[in-house]
C-alpha cells in the first residue's frame, strides 16, 4: 500500500498501562501475528471499509476479521475518533457467534476512551 495512511492506529491502554490488544497480539506466533497486522493496515490504509474485512457492531464500535492459518478467525474490536483508530480488543473467535462477553469488554473500553478515562 503506498501513500499515507487514512488512519492512525492506538492501542486502548488501561488505567493501570497495560495495553490489552498490543500483548494479544505478542502472545500470537509469528505468522498469526503477520495475518493480524496486515489486516489493521488495511482498514488503517483504506477506511472506511466494510465486509469481508470489516463489520460494524454498533455505532461507532467495528471489528477487523483475520482468518489465521489453520482455518482459525481472530477478530480485533476498534473505535474510529476523528483519524484515530483505537484498538480496543483482540481475541480468537470459537464460534460462529460473536461472544457477549467480549463485545460487552470492547463496548466498555470503547465508553472509557471516550470519556478520557485512558
Amino acid at each position: 500500500m503506498s501513500g499515507s495512511p487514512i488512519l492512525e492506529v492506538f492501542f486502548f491502554r488501561t488505567g493501570s498501562g497495560a495495553e490489552p490488544v498490543r500483548d494479544w497480539l505478542r502472545a500470537m506466533g509469528i505468522d498469526d501475528r503477520k495475518a493480524v497486522g496486515e489486516d489493521i493496515k488495511l482498514v488503517q490504509f483504506r477506511w472506511p471499509l466494510g465486509m469481508p474485512w470489516v463489520r460494524k457492531m454498533e455505532p461507532v464500535l467495528w471489528e477487523v476479521r483475520s482468518h489465521l492459518p489453520n482455518g482459525r478467525i481472530a477478530r480485533v474490536f476498534f473505535t474510529v475518533d476523528g483519524n484515530d483508530m483505537v484498538l480496543l480488543h483482540g481475541f480468537e473467535k470459537k464460534s460462529r457467534h460473536t461472544p457477549r462477553e467480549d463485545l460487552e469488554l470492547a463496548r466498555k473500553r470503547k465508553n472509557q476512551y471516550f470519556l478520557g478515562a485512558i
